[in-house]
């Protein structure tokens, strides 16, 4: 059998809004989820055991045993009664601990790929129970399209994006642990923001519906991480439509209506900030 690829890519809050909590300490959201054409890669073959080893610039971050994908893989053979394994072969290249999903895409991708290697046939549900126990992002990321989120992450409806938005993303490379964010957040719930637009078919549209919006999180983020006010600083100074914190940080990202504008900021930021991450991409369309 052939090896299957998977794309795995960086996720975005355009905004996020805390609107309530749970009994069992759940902190309920509501957010626009957009993804990028930046991200990893995985890859399967067909073997007798489950083996992961992980590539990339992003490798030596992770520990192939206590990773998501590698929790995706176990949970969806038990769950389909697998006997079989497979070789999977992550190449890692999105930032650890930087609000841009990475972990819940990868296990989004092993979920995909594995059911494609081993011929399963999942319904909505199973996938969507599945997801849920990988975490609160994986949802989304199953189908990569962006998407009006809201609850602990299990509502999920397509959002159709045009329009050719390009983003830079900046990174200050220090993680941030979704946990201690949330632990910091101490505002008062927001109003749901219902209706959310079926469609946004142009980035002067996306910016206008997503300016009264914010990332209730940046500010308690900023309390422990402060440098996440300098990467909004130098977004903000390329002369961006929006600068705006993603997740739970501690990338931000600028947003563009043209890639040659994404490029020049991208190529000023690095320049000054050699130490941090950077990178211009496109927005994917979800129509």
């Amino acid at each position: 059998m052939p090896i299957i690829q998977v794309t795995a890519p960086a996720k975005l809050n355009l905004f996020l809004h805390v609107t309530g909590r749970r009994p069992d300490g759940f902190h309920l959201l509501e957010s626009l989820i957009v993804f990028t054409e930046f991200g990893d890669t995985l890859e399967f073959e067909a073997a007798d055991e489950l083996f992961l080893h992980i590539t990339g610039p992003l490798a030596h971050s992770l520990n192939a045993h206590d990773n998501l994908v590698f929790k995706a893989a176990h949970l969806l053979r038990e769950h389909a009664g697998v006997k079989s394994g497979a070789k999977i072969t992550l190449h890692k290249h999105i930032p650890i601990g930087a609000g841009l999903g990475g972990g819940s895409s990868d296990a989004a991708a092993a979920l995909r790929g594995l059911e494609q290697l081993w011929g399963l046939k999942l319904g909505e549900s199973d996938r969507l129970q599945l997801a849920m126990q990988l975490g609160s992002d994986v949802p989304v990321c199953l189908n990569a399209k962006p998407g009006w989120v809201s609850g602990v992450g299990e509502n999920v409806q397509p959002v159709a994006v045009s329009g050719g938005a390009w983003v830079v993303l900046a990174n200050p490379g220090v993680p941030l642990a979704t946990a201690d964010v949330f632990r910091r957040f101490s505002e008062r719930f927001a109003e749901t923001s219902s209706p959310f637009p079926e469609s946004i078919d142009s980035v002067a549209y996306m910016l206008r519906f997503l300016k009264p919006m914010r990332n209730a999180l940046e500010a308690p983020a900023m309390e422990l991480l402060p440098v996440i006010g300098e990467v909004l600083a130098a977004l903000r100074a390329t002369g961006c439509g929006l600068a705006r914190m993603s997740g739970s940080g501690a990338t931000c990202f600028g947003l563009y209506e043209k890639s040659g504008e994404a490029q020049a900021a991208a190529r000023e930021i690095e320049r000054l900030h050699p130490e941090w991450f950077v990178k211009a991409t496109p927005i994917l369309l979800g129509i």
